[in-house]
């Protein structure tokens, strides 16, 4: 075998190491730039839960109904929140005193509290992180 052939096939050794190697790492950076993806639905997701029960308790607080927060203008925020965050569940409402305490009846100077969770499933992952509940809060005075 001539010194010509033998560097011609060690360099075609190196064509197939090299490009076993990519294959190893690009599989690596797609999961990452995946698992990045989801990271980023997820804050999305919280950032929307948040802002919705912000959003539900000025509502509230303005157009409290009877029982709490089944006012027609509340609905309506419910609704279009909902439109920003699908997986939202329904909100829970709360009246409380300024220490934190649990009222029958909302009245001027009292606090309102709403609790909005929804379902984030993240789906780059394989099924290797169960579904999880987000969750968020926000107390507001009544004028």
């Amino acid at each position: 075998m001539s010194a010509t052939r033998r560097i011609e096939a060690a360099r075609h050794s190196q064509r197939g190491q090299a490009m076993v190697e990519f294959s190893l790492v690009i599989l690596l950076f797609v999961g990452l730039v995946v698992a990045l993806f989801d990271l980023g639905r997820g804050i999305y997701t919280y950032n929307g839960v948040s802002e919705a029960a912000r959003e539900i308790a000025r509502r509230t607080i303005v157009h409290p109904g009877t029982p709490l927060g089944q006012s027609d203008q509340t609905k309506d925020t419910i609704s279009a929140q909902r439109g920003l965050v699908p997986a939202m569940d329904d909100p829970t409402f709360a009246c409380e005193d300024a220490a934190g305490q649990g009222l029958s009846e909302c009245g001027s100077g009292n606090y309102v509290r709403v609790i909005v969770t929804a379902k984030y499933h993240p789906s780059s992952l394989l099924g290797l992180v169960p579904e999880l509940t987000l969750s968020s809060s926000s107390s507001m005075q009544i004028p």
